[in-house]
């Protein structure tokens, strides 16, 4: 016995209606005809409401209707076959997306029924009246085709592609067609990419074969927004049967799109460089340089990208969800003479919590400069330069140490220590911290000058194992190391008081100004007196 493959034509016919992708695809098909007809114009004319569309070109016309009827056998010419491998069943969606079709060229129409001609009866080709003869070109009508929001749809068909398309009487905008870009040659196609004139470079990318999109990413821009702009070598590249709406292997194809697009950013990036001074070409182009994956071209620019420098402006913490809230970036450029000099000292350090918040407060004090070096290249000039501060470093030394007691919170378990003031020695440097207290290991060090609860921001984050944010909790353990440090003070009657009255920030209340009381504390709350003097 054997066997071999057959094509049951009845059920081939049948099935084909379910091979393209969106109603849509219709409209896609009959403007690459056109387009592969040579047509320098495509008129488009939709009545939804009669559910009628016509579409009509200035191309090479038909010769040879028994073309538009013989699946997946092309009737256009050699080269066209070559540089783009038609598949020879394009018309077919007319006869799935209408109930009837008149095709009109060369002086010559068919009418189809389309139903008759999915069961393959006979179409007649007929002469048309000489009055009636269209003077070069092809014209389409269908009748009965459900369309609706196409209006809507065609920008976006039309985005890339080559030829003028006029819709209900208007222009359709083309800013992705070829003549509309600054694209460059490449082993792929022509590119064209944003930025590179001023660094503004374009995160988006799409993709057309043939004049129609194929790839885009990411897909969360709007259409709007600026692009980089790539029209495939249809003779290097193929897209899926039968509307090539995706690439075939498109994770090996858009490998190589990348790849071209990227060499030709390293090429404009090095141009630029020989050209620009190296504040201006750092601060235009470090940007496009990392997105890109050359920042390789910095390594001998003797400024550094403001977006990698930054000043310690707030209480170091740790922020909810690794925010680094108190950095700000530097305000004009570091130079490699401002490093060398010891002007700018750059530091490295890991993400603020318990262990290394004293490099942190130590590099505050300090006038540290921050520099987040991961988006540099390896072989850049600032690496030996870098000083790393490593919490294993460091030596805490409290002055003047006055009152020692635990402190247990909601989600905090720590030692406070209270003293004039806090040395934080790393190797033979040493900063004196006099403001702002700050977590150590399992220790909370409260110089004289401090007295919120915010170093429970240093030892904790606050985020359970779910990503939940407790921000109830901090602001209650921040509250009770507060308290905690105020009754450790509590030592001279007026100073505690003092320090009470300047949380309670009466000054806010007006009806309160000008007057004086008399206040008797007990030992128990509802037994304090209080009596208006004045």
């Amino acid at each position: 016995m054997d066997i071999q493959v057959r094509i049951n034509h009845e059920g081939a016919l049948r099935n084909q209606r379910f091979a393209f992708t969106d109603r849509f695809t219709l409209v896609t098909e009959l403007l690459q005809n056109a387009r592969r007809a040579g047509a320098t114009l495509i008129v488009i004319i939709h009545d939804e409401q009669n559910k009628t569309l016509s579409i009509q070109d200035n191309g090479c016309g038909i010769d040879d209707f028994q073309k538009l009827l013989t699946f997946n056998e092309t009737g256009w010419d050699e080269t066209t076959r070559h540089e783009e491998a038609p598949f020879g069943i394009g018309f077919s969606k007319c006869l799935y997306a209408a109930g009837r079709c008149i095709v009109a060229s060369k002086g010559q129409f068919v009418d189809i029924d389309t139903a008759a001609a999915l069961a393959q009866a006979p179409i007649p080709v007929q002469e048309t009246d000489s009055d009636m003869r269209l003077p070069i070109g092809t014209a389409i009508v269908l009748f009965g085709v459900e369309l609706e929001g196409l209006v809507h749809r065609m920008p976006d068909l039309c985005r890339g592609f080559p030829v003028p398309v006029t819709f209900n009487g208007l222009d359709i905008a083309r800013p992705h067609a070829l003549p509309a870009l600054n694209a460059q040659t490449t082993s792929v196609g022509h590119i064209h990419l944003e930025g590179l004139k001023d660094g503004k470079f374009a995160r988006r990318t799409v993709v057309y074969l043939q004049g129609f999109r194929v790839y885009q990413a990411p897909t969360y821009y709007s259409c709007e927004e600026p692009a980089n702009v790539v029209h495939l070598d249809p003779t290097k590249f193929m897209a899926r049967l039968p509307d090539r709406e995706k690439l075939i292997d498109e994770d090996e194809q858009v490998k190589l799109v990348h790849q071209a697009i990227s060499a030709l950013w390293l090429d404009a990036l090095q141009e630029t460089k020989a050209t620009l001074p190296a504040p201006q070409f750092v601060e235009a182009f470090f940007d496009a340089a990392k997105h890109w994956s050359h920042t390789e071209v910095f390594n001998d620019v003797d400024c550094l990208p403001l977006s990698i420098c930054d000043t310690i402006s707030g209480y170091p913490r740790q922020a909810p969800f690794r925010q680094l809230d108190f950095l700000e970036a530097v305000k004009q450029p570091i130079t490699r003479d401002d490093v060398l000099s010891g002007q700018v000292t750059l530091t490295d350090i890991d993400y603020p919590d318990s262990a290394t918040a004293a490099c942190w407060m130590f590099a505050q004090a300090k006038g540290h400069v921050i520099i987040h070096t991961s988006s540099l290249s390896m072989g850049h000039w600032v690496h030996s330069h870098v000083r790393h501060l490593d919490p294993d470093d460091v030596v805490i030394e409290p002055v003047d140490l006055q009152r020692q007691a635990s402190f247990e919170g909601r989600w905090l378990d720590a030692e406070v220590l209270l003293c004039k003031h806090v040395r934080i020695r790393i190797k033979d440097e040493v900063a004196d911290i006099h403001e702002d207290g700050f977590s150590h290991e399992d220790a909370i060090y409260v110089p004289a000058q401090e007295a919120s609860g915010c170093a429970v921001d240093q030892a904790c984050s606050f985020v359970d194992g779910n990503d939940q944010y407790h921000e109830d909790d901090r602001e209650a353990d921040a509250q009770a190391l507060a308290d905690l440090i105020r009754l450790l003070r509590a030592v001279d009657p007026r100073e505690t008081l003092q320090g009470m009255l300047v949380d309670l920030k009466l000054e806010k209340y007006p009806v309160l100004h000008g007057h004086t009381f008399r206040l008797t504390v007990s030992q128990g709350h509802q037994a304090h007196t209080l009596e208006l003097i004045e």
